[in-house]
């Protein structure tokens, strides 16, 4: 017959491997900084009346709406004027910044900007998202030229704008892209803190609006 100090070292092993197995078939855990699609979505919704949940909604004014018609759908960058204009609407717009992974000195996205991407597929296919018109800007951080850094930013919102047309098939339409260099940083004291090399996204009108805008 076993005896207990055997007995509870045999359930201690036990207790172990479970413990072992746990840890080793249990899902990854998320990358520092990555948001996910419901955190996405909390981020970007806004609501008629203000709640705890969501940003009370700002009316667009006539030029706003005016403005988001023309560029909706438009597929060269936008112009000096035309960035500062998404830059005041986007101001007073729910928005968050997400950390989106690019190859150095590229706009090819490695495999882990996949997961944060997809996260934003999911919030932006949504019932409460689904319509609506999203600005897509890119941001890098200081090191190098204006020039560089401004046509760099352009192209990584343009391949965030891609992923999300050919995977998630949103209307291009409906996907407005901006890239504003190393304007605009996200850590200023420290202009080359990676922070800074990320995508900003802006809900820009919902549904309604944006059919109000056509």
């Amino acid at each position: 017959m076993m005896s207990r100090r055997s007995y509870l070292k045999h359930s201690i092993a036990a207790a172990l491997v479970a413990s072992g197995l746990t840890l080793m078939f249990a899902a990854p855990p998320a990358t520092a900084g990555e948001l996910s699609a419901q955190q996405i979505l909390d981020g970007l919704k806004t609501s008629k009346t203000r709640s705890l949940s969501a940003t009370a909604r700002p009316e667009l004014t006539a030029d706003d709406m005016a403005f988001v018609k023309r560029v909706q759908g438009q597929s060269r960058s936008l112009s000096l004027n035309d960035r500062e204009h998404m830059a005041e609407i986007a101001a007073k717009r729910p928005k968050i910044d997400l950390d989106i992974n690019f190859d150095f000195n590229s706009a090819k996205l490695t495999a882990k900007a996949e997961p944060q991407l997809n996260s934003l597929g999911k919030a932006l296919t949504s019932a409460e998202l689904a319509g609506a018109v999203i600005m897509l800007g890119g941001h890098t951080d200081a090191k190098g030229g204006d020039s560089y850094n401004q046509k760099l930013s352009e192209r990584r919102a343009e391949t965030v704008k891609r992923f999300l047309v050919e995977r998630y098939r949103i209307p291009a339409q409906n996907l407005v892209t901006s890239g504003y260099g190393k304007n605009g940083l996200k850590n200023a004291a420290d202009p080359f803190d990676a922070v800074n090399r990320r995508v900003e996204i802006v809900n820009v009108a919902e549904k309604d609006q944006a059919s109000n805008a056509k």
